[in-house]
């Protein structure tokens, strides 16, 4: 039995019930449509449909636990920030005054972002306390402020917030409210107090240590005064309110509620039943260097690199070639492989695949399929090879992704350049350190536009070589805390719905489970096609309406709704297993051939591609909308030429006819 079971797999966690042979039975407290796609498969469930789930909106129903009010409060500075031309003549001084940083600086705007991160603001702390103190549920007759938990946005905001509230509140002597984070000494007591109904603190200000795994029934307020966007973490930091708690406020009189306060916009953003985030696991930095440094050797030229690994070319020889670059980065990838140890468990369960590419013969022609197998099943185990510092892990996956962008794979090519640029520029500033001065006419070539005219890969793993173990002398400098006294402005009260409590879509269930069950069948005809842009008879599609009913995805109705909200049932099938990445790439690769286009209009491409991919369709008038105008603000009109354009659209609409039967 597994409890925790959407943490517990992560990682090398599931290699240990993948051992042993046994039936298993997990458990987990997470909204079943946030819990890791890994999970699911550990269950042999599809993706989003577990065996059984009891929704808060049930347990509230059969009285095990209690709804929220939930109450969205607009601050300016939390949702704008603060913008020097909106403040007083008399705050205009202030801000003028600050030391904003070393070089003198002063800014026209302090984003919204940096609000209570490194800014704090003592007119924002202090209306959201008064806030609190008047609207929050209250105990002892309505003379007390009820047990709140009020989640801060780090150590240093919770700090400032109980200076200000002791600073308000001076007749409670510092105890009503208290920071429990990992830094305070003595949390235990302190959460002991804060559980113990009769004794304070009645505030507990929390920075991610009180979102989970804390049972403190009297708990009636909820306050948010940081951005969450994990659905997952947000949903456990409002289970802290949930717990039954009888007679709480006087015999007879049993907990029927708890508020919500959010300030942040937490509440419009998950009552909109966002897409979770914390459900995934977080691949390691080494994990993903093994797989760029595979695409890497797939995109360099494959054609003549028999006996690549026994051909001598040293590590530290700068590389006159893509082919000398490809050798090079195929050899280090050898050594990763072979440097593995076959007697770690987590090694032993990929054995097989291990010993095959830890020969060097395996690495002759190395196709496809291999690199595939390579980053599928090897990426992520850990290897003996010599530790590295994080920095210069960062900076080796900062330049593979740039050599990407050379040759067209990767988008953004001037976003990386201009971050190689930056670190150039910051180590120039420490040439006094000797191995900084060694590199020194590299640190500033790099630094010039004549150096990135027509660069290549072999000139940017030159580079990489070079500053790799440098770039750990930049200093990682902490913003300096501002503290100003600028008047906020607090918005009227708003109740927001949030949805786990008023019932789930019926109609969304039915197209979480179908795309689940789709993207597992794609051997289907109808859905093959629609996902390779083949021709669909009008059979295709009455047969996966069958599939789909017979399998218990979905109601007749809900069918019928699909086709209607689209163009065709293909087209609704299609938005939900997206374009295979090789046939987008294909029908685009004509558009491309022939002609030289920019870095912007390349990486204007692959966005289309990569929508396609992951929704089957691009309507042009997306074309129009972000994330497309991030590369050009007045769409593709300024980017292509009228022939380009018209291409382009072209493609768009095959494409999208190729999803409507004939």
């Amino acid at each position: 039995m597994i409890d925790e079971a959407h943490r517990s797999v992560f990682q090398k966690y599931r290699v240990i019930f993948d051992y042993f042979d046994s039936l298993l039975v997990g458990l987990t407290a997470t909204p079943k449509d946030e819990i890791d796609k890994n999970t699911y498969g550990l269950f042999d469930l599809e993706t989003g449909v577990p065996t059984d789930a009891y929704d808060l909106e049930e347990a509230v129903k059969d009285g095990y636990l209690v709804p929220p009010k939930a109450v969205s409060v607009p601050l300016k500075f939390e949702r704008e920030g603060i913008k020097y031309n909106d403040l007083t003549e008399e705050e205009k001084d202030e801000w003028d005054a600050k030391e904003w940083d070393e070089e003198g600086n002063i800014p026209e705007k302090v984003e919204a972002a940096a609000v209570n991160k490194w800014l704090f603001n003592i007119d924002t702390v202090d209306k959201v306390l008064e806030h609190v103190m008047t609207r929050g549920q209250c105990v002892a007759g309505g003379d007390l402020l009820g047990k709140t938990i009020l989640f801060a946005k780090n150590q240093a905001h919770a700090e400032f917030i109980k200076e200000r509230f002791d600073a308000n509140y001076p007749h409670y002597k510092g105890e009503f409210a208290r920071n429990i984070t990992f830094k305070t000494e003595y949390a235990q007591s302190l959460i002991d107090n804060f559980s113990n109904k009769d004794k304070f603190p009645q505030i507990a200000i929390s920075v991610d240590m009180l979102d989970t795994g804390i049972d403190v029934p009297e708990v009636v307020n909820l306050v948010f005064f940081k951005l969450v966007r994990s659905k997952t973490k947000f949903w456990q930091m409002v289970g802290r309110g949930t717990r039954l708690c009888p007679d709480l406020f006087g015999p007879g009189l049993d907990k029927e509620f708890f508020y919500i306060f959010d300030y942040c916009q937490n509440l419009e953003y998950f009552s909109q039943n966002p897409e979770g985030s914390a459900g995934s696991v977080v691949e390691s930095l080494s994990a993903k260097l093994f797989k760029a440094r595979l695409e890497l050797v797939g995109e360099l030229d494959t054609s003549h690199h028999e006996a690549a690994v026994q051909e001598v070319y040293l590590d530290d020889t700068d590389p006159g070639s893509d082919h000398h670059v490809q050798l090079q980065v195929m050899h280090l990838l050898h050594r990763q492989v072979a440097s593995m140890n076959l007697d770690n468990f987590v090694v032993r369960a990929k054995r097989r695949t291990v010993e095959k590419f830890a020969k060097p013969e395996a690495w002759v022609r190395l196709n496809a399929e291999d690199r595939r197998e390579l980053a599928h099943e090897i990426a992520n185990l850990p290897t003996q090879m010599e530790r590295e510092s994080e920095e210069a892990k960062r900076f080796d996956l900062l330049v593979l992704n740039l050599q990407l962008a050379v040759l067209g794979k990767e988008p953004g090519f001037e976003r990386l350049r201009d971050q190689v640029v930056k670190i150039a520029g910051l180590l120039e500033e420490k040439h006094t350190i000797p191995m900084v001065g060694k590199q020194l006419s590299y640190i500033q070539d790099v630094q010039t536009e004549v150096w990135w005219e027509d660069v290549t890969v072999p000139m940017l793993e030159i580079i990489r070589r070079r500053l790799r173990d440098l770039v750990q002398f930049i200093e990682k400098k902490a913003r300096k805390p501002i503290y100003t006294n600028f008047a906020d402005e607090m918005g009227d009260e708003s109740n927001v719905e949030l949805s786990e409590f008023v019932g789930q879509d019926t109609f969304e269930r039915f197209r979480d489970k179908a795309r689940a069950f789709l993207r597992k069948h794609l051997d289907i005809d109808a859905v093959r096609k629609l996902h390779t842009n083949e021709p669909l008879s009008s059979g295709d599609l009455d047969d996966l309406e069958r599939v789909l009913t017979d399998n218990k995805i979905g109601k007749a109705e809900y069918i019928d709704q699909a086709k209607q909200e689209n163009e065709s049932f293909g087209i609704f099938v299609r938005t939900l297993v997206g374009l295979d990445r090789e046939v987008a790439k294909g029908l685009f690769n004509e558009f491309l051939s022939g002609t030289t286009y920019n870095a912007n209009q390349i990486e204007f491409i692959n966005l289309i591609i990569n929508q396609l991919v992951d929704h089957g369709i691009v309507d042009v008038s997306l074309l129009y909308e972000s994330p497309f105008t991030d590369i050009t603000p007045h769409g593709p009109d300024s980017l292509f030429s009228e022939i380009q354009l018209r291409k382009i659209v072209g493609l768009l609409e095959q494409i999208k006819a190729t999803a409507m039967a004939a």
